[in-house]
């Protein structure tokens, strides 16, 4: 497909565009390979985003999942009066509660959603700026609402520009943990809860080749991951949950993220794993990009090694990891599951946003900000939390 045939002419005449905005013209691109070489662009140093917006991980998850699922991908590309790009959206195109709905590539995948910035834009960014955003999309596309989910209410050093949009809180916050630079071993991790996570270890010490690591040639990554694909189901089976990685694709975006190799060794999603010669114990697998972790997905050991809470001392090495190569921060993913508390002691709001570009999209916007603030007021509410789950058991 040639960029002629794959972006749509939607760049505005320059008069018609407001004057007290930056963004000079508007490309809403539905091939990712037409917009690669500007997504790329926008993951330099003088960027902001986080690694869930990656190409490398986009790109096969909009293959693998978006495909099979029926999405198409929108992609808003805003520019400046000389062209130069200021911010891209990686958004995809569904039909839900009777109306085109844009959000963000990725879907439960991605933990954080933003759009790539240029970073002096997002640092002096106005409500005029994002309003006219607005204003463009609706007037140049087919899309009825934009529901962006899962955006966090800052990024590294600075706030996410499209928090200055309309936006209520998610259902969920993130655990998190705040790494302080020189930050000693105890303040991440008291003494107490080290002394028995070493205690537990001393056992898997005498287990031959016992070791923790990160996962770097394809061949560990790919033993790795059929480990994985094969403990996951039991662990939720045992949990009474469904497997999710069973949907389709789901394994071959993954796979592809996990080999995609990026600058300085790392990967799209690297992989955390404790081993010894004659099984893998446990691994964790997530994003980086050298101020923050974020995980992904994880699964332990299904053999009596268990009961020595390999996974807590991975999660232990790991935070040690990252906290010597000088990152700020670490999450476990969203959600209030009882071991991520163990380290996460901090919560980062998390905020949504239902903003409807036509008339049929205000019914859906409403809809879906409804909805939002119900899951969100079942999750504050233990009795009501309690009684979903039941429900939820029940039917499965």
């Amino acid at each position: 497909m040639t960029m002629a045939a794959a972006i749509e002419d939607r760049t505005a005449d320059r008069n018609t565009w407001s004057k007290t905005s930056r963004i000079a013209g508007l490309d809403i691109v539905h091939d990712l390979t037409a917009a690669e070489s500007i997504w790329r662009s926008l993951e330099g140093a003088q960027t902001f985003f986080t690694p869930y917006q990656r190409f490398d991980f986009l790109n096969p998850w909009q293959r693998h999942v978006g495909e099979r699922e029926g999405l198409v991908p929108f992609i808003v590309i805003a520019y400046d009066a000389e062209r130069r790009p200021l911010l891209l959206l990686p958004l995809a195109l569904r039909h839900a509660y009777g109306a085109r709905c844009a959000s963000f590539m990725g879907g439960k995948h991605s933990t954080f959603n933003m759009a790539l910035f240029d970073r002096d834009f997002a640092a002096s960014a106005t409500q005029a700026d994002l309003e006219h955003l607005i204003s463009a999309i609706s007037q140049r596309s087919e899309a009825d609402v934009l529901a962006l989910h899962q955006q966090p209410v800052r990024w590294r050093d600075l706030p996410n520009p499209l928090a200055l949009l309309p936006h209520q809180p998610s259902a969920n916050d993130c655990p998190l943990l705040v790494i302080e630079p020189a930050a000693t071993p105890v303040a991440l991790i008291s003494n107490s809860f080290r002394r028995r996570l070493k205690g537990k270890e001393r056992k898997l010490q005498s287990l031959p080749g016992y070791r923790s690591h990160v996962a770097s040639s394809e061949a560990d990554i790919t033993r790795l991951l059929d480990w994985f694909f094969r403990v996951k189901p039991l662990r939720m089976a045992e949990q009474k949950l469904p497997n999710v990685f069973a949907d389709s694709g789901i394994e071959e975006f993954v796979r592809t993220a996990c080999t995609a190799a990026l600058a300085g060794g790392r990967h799209a999603i690297d992989i955390h794993a404790l081993e010894c010669d004659e099984e893998a114990l446990a691994i964790f697998a997530g994003v980086a990009d050298g101020h923050r972790f974020s995980m992904m997905f994880n699964t332990y050991t299904m053999s009596a090694n268990s009961k020595y809470s390999p996974g807590l001392i991975l999660m232990r090495d790991i935070i040690d990891h990252y906290a010597g190569q000088g990152y700020r921060a670490l999450d476990l993913g969203i959600g209030s599951d009882d071991y991520k508390r163990l380290f996460c002691k901090s919560d980062e709001p998390i905020f949504d946003s239902f903003i409807p570009l036509s008339q049929r999209g205000k019914l859906a916007a409403s809809v879906m900000s409804g909805l939002n603030r119900t899951k969100r007021l079942v999750k504050q509410k233990p009795a009501l939390l309690e009684m979903a789950q039941r429900l939820r058991g029940a039917f499965s």
